[in-house]
């Protein structure tokens, strides 16, 4: 199956379960294929554990959810050394990263210092627990989720970490006809036990996928296109922080995916330019007097892009 075909697929089996929120469902897809890690933004009961599960179980993987709380600690997440008695002796005990797909639900929710122990896990792949580097499955995605309207008690995710992920999505509230889907099958009984009739991808989907992915063609426009982005949005003048040299390689990656779904084998422009916001938005740091004006990160990306000529 082409990547194209597989796209379709993963899309068609998804929307089975969850009903709508279709840029998530895009975005979590091409995060599988770049071995990425999806920051979901939106308020409460949108089905994001659903769309978590519903991703394990078209992989054929494991899933693992993460309550994240003000008292959780860094080895809730990697796990621990344990003594057992029986043996004299000292055995690991891996956490639940050690999954296919973790949900970090409420990432903002626990200390700087339990965050940080997702930062190895996301970037290297692997968990380092007392002394040794233990490597995570393949595929490896982390979906974490944060809530948009309640800051009492949060930490916000620090730049480094935001600029793990490689898309911030942003599940809004459903339109009257999603809503009214949703009530329907919740009518005829609960969604989530659809996720058990779906037929996981075969092995090696994700592996031929990924082979046609690298082997998109990107001409030097589009390099430059990508690179001028980012340098934009460094010297824009609504933003403290722009675009890191992370995300214009994340962009450049996000843009071969996307020409590899849509069945091309070389990436254009519009490529580039479909992705830019869901990649920058959560890297961008705005400026008082932007916010004042009533911006956001969205806002101020569709600006810096405006201002670049588009190559033809």
């Amino acid at each position: 199956m082409t990547t194209k075909e597989t796209s379709a697929r993963y899309a068609t089996e998804i929307h089975r379960v969850v009903i709508g929120q279709d840029e998530t469902v895009h975005l979590s897809f091409i995060a599988l294929l770049l071995r990425g890690h999806l920051l979901i933004e939106g308020v409460p009961g949108t089905a994001k554990t659903l769309l978590a599960r519903t991703v394990a179980r078209l992989i054929g993987g494991t899933f693992k959810r993460i309550q994240f709380t003000p008292d959780l600690m860094p080895s809730d997440i990697v796990g621990t050394s344990v003594y057992e008695i029986s043996t004299s002796s000292f055995r690991t005990k891996q956490g639940p990263v050690f999954a296919n797909v973790v949900l970090a639900d409420e990432v903002n929710r626990a200390p700087a210092k339990t965050q940080s122990a997702l930062l190895e896990a996301m970037e290297e792949r692997q968990v380092t627990l007392e002394g040794d580097s233990l490597p995570l499955p393949d595929p490896f995605l982390v979906l974490a989720t944060q809530n948009p309207v309640e800051y009492e008690g949060t930490y916000p995710l620090p730049e480094a970490e935001l600029d793990r992920f490689l898309f911030k999505a942003v599940v809004r509230y459903p339109a009257t006809e999603e809503e009214r889907a949703i009530l329907r099958a919740h009518d005829k009984g609960q969604p989530a036990a659809n996720i058990a009739l779906l037929e996981p991808f075969q092995g090696g989907t994700l592996a031929a996928c990924r082979a046609e992915v690298e082997a998109v063609t990107v001409e030097d426009s589009v390099l430059d296109y990508v690179g001028r982005i980012a340098a934009e949005s460094r010297k824009s003048p609504d933003l403290i922080l722009g675009a890191s040299p992370r995300a214009a390689v994340h962009l450049l990656r996000a843009a071969k995916a996307a020409a590899a779904i849509d069945g091309r084998d070389f990436a254009t422009p519009d490529d580039v330019k479909s992705l830019a916001t869901p990649t920058l938005r959560h890297r961008v740091v705005l400026k008082a007097e932007a916010e004042i004006e009533g911006l956001d990160a969205d806002a101020v990306v569709r600006r810096v892009l405006a201002r670049l000529d588009v190559p033809r």
